[in-house]
Formats: C-alpha cells, structure tokens, sequence
C-alpha cells in the first residue's frame, strides 16, 4: 500500500543519512591546521597568487598549461597558486602547484578545478569575482 511504501522509504533515507552524518562527523573531526600545506601549514593565512606564463616559441605568446581543461583563449583564464615565502627560483622541474584554475571552454561556458585548502565556496567567490572587472574584455 502507499502507506507502507512511504513508511519504508523514510526509514531507508533516514538511515542512509544518520549514515551519511556519522561518515561527515568522522571525516571533520580534524582540524585544517593538522594537514600541511606546503609553507603554510603553520595556521597562516594562505596567500594564493597568479601562477606566471610561460613563453611559448611556436605560437609567439605567453601561455599556461590546463591539461586540457580548458579550449578557449580568454582573459578571464587564470591559475591561483600558494605564494611561497621567500620566492625561489621556479624551474620546470619544481612547478607551482595549481590550487585554482578557471577558464573558458565555450560561448559563455567556463570551468573551474580547484584543491584543497579551498572549499567549493571561496573557490567559486574567487571566479565569480573576476568577471567583476572584465565584463567587456571579450
């Protein structure tokens, strides 16, 4: 009967999500500061900055590397990375560690991959906030 089909539907959702919610509890039990990353683990702020182009001689312009992420030649493409105190010399054995990348793959279509320590929100505030001051660079 309806009845007892809603009756075991709500137990099935509500153990799968007392489930759910001991897996989350566990999983945030531990602070943010516990996990290193790179300079900052010590608590610190993180500071993200630009990661640089690179020249490139075939094509005559300053590129950066998305993997394949993203197919559209924009302003609006960028990469934050950690900002390391003091700055060594980058070399192309030690890369930056993209922590944001966002970028353009359509007409009026982008994406965005970002890490840890960034949640889904601050990275998204990040990207949305770079449309503020390109709007008519396009």
């Amino acid at each position: 009967t309806p009845s007892e089909l809603t009756r075991s539907l709500e137990r099935s959702f509500s153990s799968s999500f007392s489930n759910a919610m001991e897996k989350i509890v566990e999983f945030s039990s531990s602070s943010l500061t516990e996990v290193p990353v790179g300079s900052q683990s010590k608590g610190g702020p993180l500071i993200l900055r630009n990661k640089s182009p690179r020249w490139h001689e075939q094509l005559q312009c300053w590129c950066l590397n998305f993997r394949g992420r993203v197919t559209v030649a924009s302003v609006k493409n960028f990469q934050l990375v950690a900002n390391k105190e003091p700055s060594p010399p980058v070399t192309q054995s030690d890369p930056d560690k993209v922590i944001l990348q966002f970028g353009k793959i359509g007409k009026d279509i982008f994406t965005m991959d970002y890490c840890y320590p960034l949640s889904v929100f601050q990275a998204f505030a990040i990207c949305l906030s770079s449309f503020d001051a390109k709007l008519a660079c396009e």
